[in-house]
């Protein structure tokens, strides 16, 4: 039997490992940090599972493609299935209609409704309700995934332990540029805060000419609060305009944001095409996965149907690009 040794240990390369093994093929796994964790933009996500919310500004695809998403993540960690809010302040109001013509499968809220549906959020007079979106915890989900290849005999082994070998999928984020060139980073700031005094039980965004922000149920009255889309690639630092735009996002949907305790800040950058959709690329012995973008975890399952297509049926489905150079 082949042997498959997937490259990179974030939510590309896990994923990827999880549906090869899935399929019954033979695997490994090596990353330079081992386990999952903060040295990746896979670590800083919000975990949406949003593709309607998404196609606001997106590709077909990744709305037709995302709706598998919970679907996939369900059978390895826990998926909240509690849809998604959009809201806007009263001025912004255009930018609410704005944002439901060019999406689908909502209804509106009325403030009544609203207050019902999420009552620590007041003063907004509509708001959309998408009922079939669904969100997870990036954290608990990359070491679900991690735990599920241990359980299958996959160890995550050093990154230099790969060197020479024939059969691989790489899965390295923006460090594969030094073979896919059309690559590039887009800088991502999050924050994550506490704070016990508001209740939230679904992601909510809100729309903000500026800057949309989401804010992210994490329990216990934590929340991942995101996320800049910044044309750049400096990943040592988060801008003060950036902190200030967060937190005065925050506090405009609830002024008790006002005191929240600040937990983690994080920068990362999102790899990402031309036209900011995956491909999967074979060349020679490997098969390239990459280009994610803002669409981690809710396309993460699609590549690795594709990648595992490819490799174990020379399937070439619609995320494959194989005429690239």
């Amino acid at each position: 039997m082949t042997t498959w040794s997937v490259i990179g240990a974030g939510v590309a390369g896990l994923a990827v490992a999880t549906e090869l093994i899935a399929r019954g093929a033979e695997v490994r796994v090596f990353d330079p940090h081992g386990a999952p964790g903060p040295h990746g933009c896979s670590w800083w996500a919000g975990g949406m599972l949003a593709p309607w919310c998404e196609y606001e500004n997106a590709e077909e695809p990744v709305l037709r493609l995302g709706q598998r998403a919970a679907d996939w993540w369900a059978r390895h960690t826990c998926v909240e299935r509690k849809g998604t809010l959009v809201v806007a302040n009263p001025r912004d109001l255009p930018d609410l209609k704005r944002f439901s013509r060019r999406t689908q499968a909502h209804t509106w809220l009325s403030a009544d409704e609203i207050a019902r549906t999420e009552p620590d959020l007041s003063g907004f007079p509509q708001a959309l309700f998408f009922a079939e979106e669904a969100h997870l915890d990036p954290r608990q989900a990359l070491a679900c995934l991690a735990q599920g290849l241990r359980d299958a005999g996959v160890a995550i082994l050093p990154e230099r332990a790969s060197e020479g070998l024939s059969n691989v999928i790489d899965c390295r984020g923006l460090a594969a540029r030094d073979h896919l060139t059309d690559l590039r980073g887009v800088k991502g700031e999050m924050l994550v805060i506490r704070c016990p005094d508001v209740t939230l039980t679904r992601p909510v965004r809100l729309l903000h000419p500026r800057m949309p922000l989401y804010i992210v149920p994490r329990g216990g009255g934590v929340y991942m609060l995101g996320a800049t889309m910044i044309e750049s690639e400096d990943r040592g630092r988060i801008t003060a305009r950036s902190m200030l735009e967060l937190l005065s996002a925050a506090y405009a949907l609830n002024p008790a944001f006002g005191e929240a305790e600040i937990l983690e800040i994080g920068v990362d950058l999102r790899p990402a095409f031309p036209d900011n959709l995956p491909r999967v690329r074979r060349r020679g012995g490997t098969i390239y996965a990459n280009g994610l973008y803002r669409h981690g975890y809710l396309l993460a399952p699609a590549v690795a149907q594709a990648v595992a297509d490819l490799a174990l049926e020379n399937k070439r489905t619609e995320l494959v690009d194989e005429d690239h150079p």
